[in-house]
């Protein structure tokens, strides 16, 4: 997946799925970049990974699609 670029563009998203994890629940991964000055860091390293789980993984998208709906809707 490309990444999706957020905050002015200093930090970046990407999710895919770890084929070289599928004997593992969480194979889905969640990988944020940050490319900021330290002192403006929302964690602590420059890239951070994330492990979801298909339930997990489906449970944020649906609270984003929820939120995008509501956000119509107004």
């Amino acid at each position: 997946m490309r990444p999706i670029y957020l905050l002015d563009d200093s930090l970046s998203v990407e999710i895919a799925y770890c084929a070289e994890d599928a004997d593992l629940e969480d194979n889905i991964c969640f990988k944020v970049t940050e490319s900021c000055p330290e002192e403006e860091k929302l964690f602590k390293h420059d890239e951070s990974h994330l492990y979801l789980t298909r339930q997990q993984a489906l449970a944020l998208a649906n609270a984003l699609l929820s939120a995008v709906h509501q956000s119509e809707e107004e």
